[in-house]
């Protein structure tokens, strides 16, 4: 049923055993055979009675990945959103396909080797190379793969997760969303092309780029030159000034359900993500011919915000027209200083070529 054998460059016996056709093997941390053989005894009656909590497996039948990996995205389709789905599914289909290349078929086959082998496989085609994907990425998908596995202890296919001890690699902060310098500016509104007004919004409100996306003309009240947005990532709607260069770009007799910027408005936020890569890609395609450092549309945001600070406006007031500062939920939370938020809106240097109107 079992046997004892040794390896080079080890003083331990070591002991295999066969369990329902599958090749197990153990080390018994012990140099004298006798020894080694009271624990080999220990562990074939522990098979027998399918106990199998020393080797980190389940007694519970195995399954194949492919077939787990199925029910799980079933599980999580009637639990969670679209968008959280299709994530895991996207993580979890690659993760399968290193499984296949390593021969790993069975659930209680993934351990903690295997999983930190995938995380290290990880990469991505950038200008016809590979590279290794981000330290953020690598550790999305091993969350992902750790709800999968917490899962799977939950329906006692596994006793542990070995995703809980996989090594991730430093993460090493870096300023991708760093501050837009008059040069980067001139750079991007030279050519930004169809993009110059989107780019504008964004430089000149201060709002995230999946915001200002889903701008419609409705959002927009031209007698008091505010603006009406939802901020998603606060769930709340404020109102603040809109600075006379943007305003003064808008058509006003759109209807006011019609989008702003109907290249990169979307229904689903997944494929709003997916509008938006076109803008950033085209933005840093224009930096880079340049030799300027990389950077990202939330570069905007943080160049507002510091502008704004240079040109005297309170943190305070900086806050509101960021849309941090708090409120309740669905309130319409109006700038207390309209007045002066506006004369500061106003007095940002502007890129645009020319006014419409």
């Amino acid at each position: 049923m079992s046997a004892l054998y040794k390896q080079k460059n080890s003083p331990y016996w070591l002991w295999r055993a066969v369990y329902k056709g599958r090749r197990v093997a153990k080390s018994t941390k012990m140099s004298n055979k006798k020894l080694a053989n009271k624990i080999k005894e220990h562990w074939d009656m522990n098979l027998i009675l399918e106990d199998l909590e020393f080797l980190g497996l389940s007694s519970h039948p195995t399954i194949l990945i492919s077939e787990y990996v199925s029910q799980y995205l079933n599980f999580i389709g009637n639990r969670k959103s679209d968008k959280a789905q299709a994530t895991a599914k996207g993580v979890l289909n690659r993760f399968k396909i290193y499984l296949d290349s390593q021969e790993v078929y069975r659930v209680d086959e993934i351990n903690v080797k295997v999983i930190n082998g995938y995380i290290d496989s990880l990469t991505k085609i950038v200008e016809n190379k590979e590279i290794p994907v981000s330290p953020k990425t690598k550790k999305n998908h091993l969350q992902e793969i750790s709800l999968m596995l917490e899962q799977a202890i939950n329906e006692e296919i596994i006793q542990s997760n070995p995703s809980n001890k996989a090594v991730l690699p430093k993460m090493v902060k870096s300023n991708l969303h760093r501050l837009l310098e008059p040069t980067d500016l001139k750079i991007i509104f030279d050519d930004a092309g169809s993009w110059s007004l989107y780019y504008a919004f964004l430089y000149h409100t201060g709002l995230r780029a999946g915001d200002v996306a889903l701008l419609t003309y409705g959002n927009f009240d031209f007698r008091k030159r505010a603006i009406t947005s939802f901020i998603r990532k606060s769930r709340r709607t404020h109102e603040f000034p809109i600075a006379d260069v943007l305003i003064n770009q808008l058509d006003r007799n759109k209807s006011k359900d019609i989008p702003l910027f109907p290249e990169v408005y979307a229904e689903t936020e997944r494929k709003l993500n997916d509008n938006l890569a076109h803008p950033r890609k085209y933005m840093q395609a224009l930096l880079r011919i340049k030799e300027r450092p990389h950077a990202t549309l939330h570069s905007f945001r943080h160049t507002f915000n510091n502008t704004l600070r240079d040109l005297g406006l309170s943190i305070e007031d900086r806050q509101v027209l960021l849309a941090q500062a708090s409120s309740s939920v669905n309130k319409i939370y109006t700038h207390p200083n309209f007045d002066l938020a506006s004369q500061y809106v106003n007095s940002l240097p502007t890129y645009l070529a020319k006014d419409k109107n």
